[in-house]
């Protein structure tokens, strides 16, 4: 397999971006990661005749960068969720959910969901008492359940 990765300035983004399509790519998808406070790299990844061909864009949190998805229309839903996560906005996105795209309303606005929402402890751990994990819990199989069967099936 083949492989490249060209880096790719915002202002360029779109251009090599539409001559991939016009060449005949499709877009596997968009990667993201944290390089230090300030700055983000993402990773458009692109595949043809099983040749991978990666565009680097090392873009900083506080600049928008151009969406993609006016060329790849499905990039608009990992561009989306790189908002959700991350904090990086994306200019001209052809749907923006406004950072809503997995987070509900309720939920606390955080790049990369940097907290964690959880349900109230039982009020025996809430009073310092240990919880009984031996019992089961509702909707959940009961692990006695497979001898259970076995002894109805061999009754019948």
């Amino acid at each position: 397999m083949r492989e490249e990765i060209i880096p790719v300035s915002p202002a360029d983004l779109i251009g090599e971006v539409a001559k991939l399509k016009i060449q005949g790519y499709r877009l596997v998808t968009l990667s993201c990661t944290e390089i230090d406070a300030s700055a983000i790299d993402v990773l458009y990844h692109f595949d043809k005749d099983l040749g991978l061909t990666h565009l680097r864009l090392t873009a900083t949190k506080t600049e928008p960068v151009p969406s993609i998805s006016p060329v790849y229309f499905a990039a608009l839903l990992i561009e989306n969720e790189i908002q959700d996560f991350f904090g990086l906005k994306f200019q001209g996105l052809v749907v923006d959910y406004q950072g809503m795209l997995y987070l509900e309303e309720e939920a606390l606005k955080t790049p990369f969901c940097k907290f964690s929402l959880r349900t109230a402890a039982p009020a025996a751990v809430q009073e310092g008492q240990t919880a009984d994990t031996t019992a089961s819990a509702p909707n959940k199989p009961d692990a006695a359940l497979p001898e259970r069967a076995a002894e109805e099936t061999m009754d019948s």
